[in-house]
């Protein structure tokens, strides 16, 4: 998505870097006293807690005069540090419909040691903001809280109604989901038309100029296999050829070599037609492409750009092993993880299948590693949704190019896909091109980034639920 972006350096851009020169507005400060609350509020799995976020949100919106009814903290009893939050702000036409405000309060691990600054303390300096989630996501979190509070205290209420639900578990495929258990345990709670998430957001080039802004519409479904050898061995002095080791890796290299055929949605043929234009050799190759895809000589060349290729097929790819038991011994296993970011419309069983059959080695067990997640639905590009994106973008970022993009990676998004509800990754917060440390060290975003995101999405979320 970012590599597609990268690729427009032709259409105009906007100088827009630098730190945030202005004196921050009264609105604005109160906005960073909850976007400061979620980021000291350690929610990492080892040891933070999600059902404490979760709560010092509903404090401040209760505060702000939503009723008990209105506030949802959620927790099983058996995960009680990854609760959820559903906050409710009812609309003055019933008939209206709901829109959905959905973010994950869960953040990945990080150490103290490791970091120049306190992961856990919101520091702001040099024109950023620094600390664990800053990026990924309790701005758009906070963004999300700060705009059901204006929204609330404003003299009437919007004609829609509007959802927030903040949750716990997107950073670990392991761990317990909340976005999955409100869709199968609490949907009339979260049910709207169709649903505002991550995934989106805007690209700065790194001397701070506005190059693209990108809506999310669909991703990969990110799915892990476990392949395994298993063998009698022995002693390492009396070599056999049937070695579990050799034997897996003659597998591996079977699955390096496999290309998926190129796939394409209605995004990514936006998104392939624009990196087309550029006048290189993937370019080139894309155009021919997009005219027959079919052409696999294209497709290989196509693929030479690692973001194209990392959303023109399903991909498949080794990330762990594991095999042996003793240096003097014949291995008795070897086992190998293998990472797939699986097309729009394939599915996992698909996926395994193929894999056994470009391995084709009976000997060579290939297993689905649960948990097994729901597939994204590939949402539309519905003008309802999307012309309001593009009409706030030119007032508010304008000759930024607006573009529809899929995701290689997975968000909570795809918990949606069962019931069949739209959802689109806004745009309207700008990352540098260097993903700004997020699941990394240092992790941070620009202070005047946050702050232009924030004006954006309020007016976007505005527009939606029919709000003065």
């Amino acid at each position: 998505m970012r590599g597609i972006a990268a690729g427009l350096g032709a259409l105009s851009l906007l100088a827009a870097g630098g730190a945030f020169a202005q004196a921050a507005r009264p609105d604005q400060a109160a906005f960073r006293e909850i976007y400061k609350e979620l980021v000291e509020t350690d929610t990492t799995l080892s040891a933070g807690d999600c059902t404490l976020a979760a709560r010092k949100m509903a404090a401040r919106l209760r505060a702000a005069g939503f009723a008990e009814t209105d506030l949802h903290v959620l927790a099983e009893p058996e995960k009680p540090r990854e609760g959820s939050l559903v906050a409710i702000l009812k609309g003055s036409d019933p008939k209206a419909g709901a829109v959905l405000l959905l973010g994950h309060l869960d953040v990945v691990e990080a150490r103290r040691e490791d970091w120049t600054r306190d992961p856990f303390t919101l520091i702001e300096e040099g024109g950023y903001f620094y600390g664990r989630g800053t990026a990924d996501m309790k701005g758009l979190n906070a963004i999300w809280v700060d705009t059901l509070i204006r929204l609330k205290q404003a003299k009437t209420p919007p004609r829609r109604t509007l959802k927030m639900a903040l949750t716990c578990g997107e950073e670990t495929a392991e761990a317990f989901n909340g976005a999955d258990w409100l869709v199968k345990n609490r949907a009339e709670l979260i049910a709207a038309d169709f649903v505002l998430n991550e995934g989106g957001g805007g690209r700065l080039s790194a001397d701070g100029r506005r190059e693209t802004l990108s809506i999310q519409v669909g991703e990969k479904a990110a799915q892990s296999y476990r392949l395994t050898v298993t063998n009698p061995g022995g002693h390492s002095s009396r070599p056999r050829p049937d070695n579990a080791i050799y034997q897996l890796a003659e597998a591996l290299l079977k699955v390096r070599a496999h290309v998926f055929p190129a796939r394409f949605t209605e995004t990514t043929r936006i998104g392939f037609g624009l990196r087309a234009q550029r006048g290189d050799a993937a370019g080139a190759a894309l155009k021919r492409l997009l005219a027959d895809p079919n052409d696999a000589e294209a497709a290989r060349v196509a693929a030479t750009d690692v973001n194209v290729n990392s959303i023109l097929h399903t991909n498949c790819v080794t990330t762990r092993l594991d095999a042996g038991h003793a240096n003097n011994a014949l291995p008795q296993r070897a086992t190998a993880v293998v990472n797939c970011r699986i097309f729009p419309g394939e599915t996992v069983e698909e996926t395994r299948a193929t894999l056994e059959r470009v391995i084709g080695d009976p000997e060579v067990k290939v297993e689905t590693i649960p948990p097994v997640r729901p597939i994204a639905a590939n949402p539309p590009l519905d003008p309802k949704v999307v012309g309001p994106m593009k009409a706030l973008a030119a007032k508010h970022f304008p000759g930024t190019p607006v573009i529809p993009a899929m995701s290689s990676g997975a968000t909570d998004g795809r918990y949606f896909g069962p019931a069949k509800t739209p959802v689109y990754g806004v745009p309207g917060i700008f990352g540098d091109p260097d993903g700004n440390g997020a699941h990394g060290l240092n992790e941070r975003i620009r202070v005047r980034s946050l702050y232009e995101g924030r004006d954006y999405l309020f007016d976007l979320v505005k527009a939606y639920v029919g709000a003065k």
